[in-house]
């Protein structure tokens, strides 16, 4: 029986040994370093040298890309509301949630962005950080590769990661649409150790690094409420502005959004895909009604 019980404990040995080395095969690619191990950043980014693309941009996903339209008004109206809140307090890096998915958080924040770059005086960063679930480069028709994930895991810099669009405009339906100078970083190859990577600051370096050539900075983040990422990410930024929708989100998932950015400066609001909306339109910040628009919105 001994030999019987021997062999039994030789083979789970075995087959521990051999799930570990599978695991460690399929963890390779995104194998989490520690703080000390991770290359040093390099504080000089060369705007010059960075990649351009042939990006095909989603119209239907970008409203702000026409000249007119309730839409366009819209995020005109939220694009005033954000240069009133940096007139109360420096406001440059904004993260951009949600409490559950579907929301319309990558709606809106790619949009903003749009909105903010059509004034010829901005310069702006868009970073997809939804490193489980990232859409901005579909959106954007951009490329995924590299992206946040490889920065964030040591395996590139910040000039490898920044990419700007080679096209100036589009047509659509016969229409010229010019598409605003805008820098993006894609999440690249995220999986199951996002957490981890997010955690690791170097998400801080990279923002530290970059914000002197930029005058906004927009921050795609998951769903507070679904994973942890958003609130570690909202360390890099100044502010967070939060997005629910109309007749799906419930109230007390706003309310939780809400207490889970405790520590961060909250904007506010934005209410997505409201219907009947009245003419003058209206944000929610905090629960209050206050001047601005109510977006007619897609989900994420």
């Amino acid at each position: 029986m001994s030999r019987i019980y021997d062999a039994l404990q030789r083979a789970n040995l075995e087959r521990q040994s051999a799930q570990q080395a599978d695991e460690g095969e399929m963890a390779e690619p995104f194998a989490v370093q520690g703080s000390e191990e991770l290359p040093p950043v390099q504080e000089d980014v060369l705007l010059d040298e960075i990649s351009r693309y042939a990006w095909n941009p989603s119209v239907s996903a970008l409203p702000t890309l026409g000249d007119r339209g309730e839409c366009i008004e819209q995020f005109r109206g939220l694009r005033t509301q954000i240069y009133q809140f940096r007139d109360q307090a420096p406001l440059k890096t904004i993260l951009v949630s949600s409490g559950m998915p579907a929301d319309g958080k990558t709606f809106v924040t790619a949009n903003l962005a749009m909105s903010l770059a059509r004034n010829k005086n901005n310069t702006v960063l868009l970073i997809d950080a939804d490193l489980r679930k990232p859409m901005l480069h579909n959106i954007l028709g951009a490329p995924n590769l590299p992206g946040l994930t490889e920065y964030l895991a040591g395996t590139a810099q910040a000039n490898d990661i920044l990419q700007r669009n080679q096209v100036p405009s589009i047509v659509e339906a016969g229409m010229k649409l010019s598409i605003p100078d805008l820098t993006f970083i894609p999440a690249g190859a995220g999986g199951d150790h996002s957490s981890e990577l997010v955690a690791n600051h170097r998400i801080d370096e990279l923002i530290a690094s970059l914000s002197p050539h930029f005058d906004w900075i927009l921050i795609d983040s998951p769903p507070a409420l679904a994973v942890s990422d958003a609130i570690d990410l909202a360390r890099a930024a100044d502010a967070v502005l939060l997005v629910a929708r109309e007749a799906r989100t419930p109230f007390d998932f706003t309310q939780r959004a809400q207490a889970a950015f405790s520590n961060s400066r909250i904007l506010g609001f934005v209410l997505n895909a409201v219907k009947d909306a009245p003419s003058s339109g209206s944000y929610y910040y905090y629960g209050r009604r206050e001047a601005g628009s109510g977006l007619h919105g897609r989900k994420d």
